[in-house]
């Protein structure tokens, strides 16, 4: 599936990602304890890297062949994005068997559905998505996500649900999961 987005909603994207990223960080501590988020965050890894870095620019922007884009279901309090994806960003693991063309790019690709604990209720968290994604040369990341799977988005542009999770609701605030808290 290839679902390609305009310029003009790639930007509300990566409005709203920076929008909720400085939402978030304003919180004062006693009220981040108990509340928190549960949304999409997004991560990179360079060519060559094999950690993931938070992006904080959203998925409007460009990537190098021999990235590796993760996207992760998280529940955060505190900062923006916070919890990484579990599975390795190894471009070699991920496309390593798939040959390099002059006139694509690949793309290592990983989705994580997060955990029970902050799914929403009635919803069940889907297995991980790791797959090797060949596209244009000037996809960019949320071009590489739409070739997987299908994204739905706020009018703000923010990722909202990926894969149909989750069902309807849109980087919402709740109450810290019991099992998170620390004790």
């Amino acid at each position: 599936m290839n679902a390609r987005l305009t310029t003009s909603t790639t930007q509300k994207i990566a409005l709203a990602i920076i929008l909720i990223s400085s939402q978030l960080v304003a919180l004062p501590s006693s009220q981040a304890a108990s509340k928190g988020w549960r949304y999409w965050g997004y991560f990179q890894s360079a060519p060559g890297s094999t950690t993931w870095k938070a992006a904080m620019t959203g998925p409007t922007v460009d990537i190098e062949d021999g990235a590796v884009e993760g996207w992760s279901f998280v529940f955060s309090s505190d900062d923006v994005p916070s919890v990484a994806p579990k599975t390795k960003p190894s471009f070699a693991s991920i496309c390593g068997k798939t040959k390099s063309d002059p006139d694509t790019k690949r793309i290592g690709l990983v989705i994580e559905f997060g955990s029970a604990a902050y799914a929403p209720k009635g919803e069940k968290v889907q297995k991980t998505i790791v797959r090797c994604v060949t596209t244009a040369k000037g996809s960019q990341g949320i071009d590489v996500l739409g070739q997987v799977i299908k994204v739905r988005s706020a009018s703000s542009g923010l990722i909202c649900g990926l894969n149909g999770f989750p069902k309807k609701e849109c980087g919402v605030e709740i109450t810290t999961p019991a099992s998170l808290l620390k004790k």
